[in-house]
């Protein structure tokens, strides 16, 4: 392969706009991006929950953040609410930012566990400005540290406004169905794809956002699959929307049910519902019930069942061609990660987007990567499963009892013996978020560490104190959720992007 300027994405939605609007972005008129898809074909519009990442491609695309929350009926999100995931009734709270105060030997989570042994009672996550200006109903600016936040919203609404940027920006859009990939004899590239209509659409690099199809990874390339289905469940999805029936609180809930766990997301005109669910152990006319009982809205849609398999191809860059979104794997959407694997994949792609040819070296590393990176989320919402105590069902015993694989398994001995977490190399979530869910599910270190003991008792409880006060005062500054966005969306386009940064 040589003189790469001709690129060719099939499918659109969620991961093929991304996909065009950030290469005509980077590489303007340089660069030709065709991008094929059908109106006959839906989408499955992945995820509708973000992380805080997604800023950083909203900034590369330079979209006004006010803007942006009007098109796409956006909300914004400081962290995910678990409940049932420990025991029955139990809730914490996932932030986005770290708890308390660290020292730069320790985080805060230690001097909270010797908190504890002198009789604290507040839970880790009151120590959270997010989990309190969540479970508040607030947001904006503390007048101190800004919280850390992502978006809710409408992920058809996204794909739009995408689209719309790419082609103002050059990208070409085909209306279509791909009904053969034309390969070079010799060495397999993809030379070509040919629509319903005959037409040939020639290029020299392919990214395939398919879907689940894998239209041209697997189907045309045989690329290979590696299944996850035996640490990550669940197999089905039912996905509705329903009216609102309040206020959007700032953030996701996630609520375990009896073989699997119910979203709740919520936008400024409706909101987000689904069961993913396990189909060893529910029926789909249960799951249905399940999830329609638990609304706490009218539906405004018909119930959507999902199959999928948990996974990943086993290269997401195979000869000339590069898989993303659905098309390159799948985790569940317990953490919000769909899109953020999207961002990344285009990101590492276009950091290593290739001169004049395909080099067998570049596309080793963007393989070695993007495994890397799908195994540390693929560890960590494994982690959600196994470190449940619930009785009440198979489902839960069978996943707590499961072999985990060794990766985690060394993380959990770790911080069950002395409370050590740790972020290795570049990995998606943080030691703020391993430690949310460990301490959240009642995986409590044995110890803590000792720096803990340089302060005294009166000084530890004076340390904690003043952590809670000072957070409870700077909620209390911060407006309701619902007043802040209302505001902020009907702001000129230059103040709203600046209050976006001060928020």
């Amino acid at each position: 392969m040589s003189n790469i300027r001709k690129v060719v994405i099939v499918g659109g939605g969620t991961a093929g706009w991304m996909a065009a609007a950030a290469l005509a972005k980077t590489f303007g008129r340089a660069l030709d991006v065709t991008l094929i898809e059908s109106d006959a074909i839906g989408t499955v519009g992945v995820g509708e929950a973000t992380i805080p990442q997604i800023r950083n491609f909203n900034l590369l695309l330079e979209l006004d953040e006010a803007g942006f929350l009007r098109e796409v009926n956006g909300t914004f999100k400081l962290g995910i609410e678990f409940e049932n995931w420990g025991a029955l009734g139990e809730r914490y709270f996932h932030p986005f930012a770290p708890h308390g105060v660290d020292n730069w030997a320790a985080r805060f989570h230690h001097y909270w566990l010797r908190a504890r042994q002198l009789g604290e009672t507040a839970a880790l996550d009151d120590f959270s400005l997010e989990a309190a200006l969540a479970r508040a109903n607030r947001f904006g600016d503390t007048g101190g540290r800004k919280p850390n936040y992502a978006y809710h919203f409408d992920a058809a609404g996204y794909a739009a406004l995408l689209r719309r940027l790419g082609e103002q920006m050059g990208v070409t859009r085909r209306e279509g169905k791909v009904v053969e990939v034309v390969q070079h004899p010799g060495s397999g590239f993809i030379e070509s794809v040919i629509l319903e209509d005959g037409t040939a659409v020639p290029g020299e690099l392919f990214i395939d956002c398919s879907g689940f199809r894998g239209l041209l990874i697997e189907q045309a390339l045989d690329t290979g699959w590696e299944d996850w289905s035996h640490w990550l469940r669940s197999d089905r999805a039912i996905a509705v929307q329903t009216e609102s029936t309040g206020p959007a609180p700032p953030y996701t809930r996630s609520t375990a049910r009896r073989c699997g766990w119910q979203w709740k997301i919520p936008l400024q005109h409706r909101v987000g519902n689904g069961l993913v669910y396990c189909s060893d152990y529910m029926d789909e006319d249960a799951a249905a019930k399940t999830l329609l009982d638990n609304l706490e809205g009218q539906p405004i849609t018909d119930p959507r069942t999902l199959r999928f398999r948990t996974g990943r191809r086993l290269k997401q860059w195979n000869r000339n061609c590069v898989a993303l979104g659905l098309a390159s794997g799948f985790l569940e959407p317990l953490e919000s990660t769909s899109i953020h694997l999207i961002q990344n994949s285009i990101i590492r792609l276009i950091k290593m987007f290739p001169r004049e040819r395909i080099e067998p070296a570049e596309v080793a590393q963007y393989n070695r990567e993007t495994k890397a990176e799908i195994e540390y989320i693929r560890d960590f919402i494994i982690l959600h499963y196994h470190a449940n105590r619930r009785t009440d069902a198979d489902y839960w015993i069978d996943c707590r009892e499961m072999e985990v694989p060794d990766s985690l398994r060394h993380r959990i001995e770790l911080f069950s013996r002395k409370g050590h977490v740790f972020r290795d190399g570049d990995e998606l979530f943080s030691e703020v978020s391993w430690t949310a869910v460990l301490v959240g599910q009642s995986v409590l270190p044995e110890s803590y560490h000792p720096v803990v003991d340089t302060l005294d008792e009166g000084q530890l409880k004076a340390m904690i104190s003043r952590v809670g006060k000072d957070i409870a005062e700077r909620v209390r500054k911060v407006p309701a959720h619902d007043r802040f966005l209302t505001q902020y969306c009907q702001s000129p386009a230059p103040g709203a992007g600046r209050s976006a940064k001060s928020a």
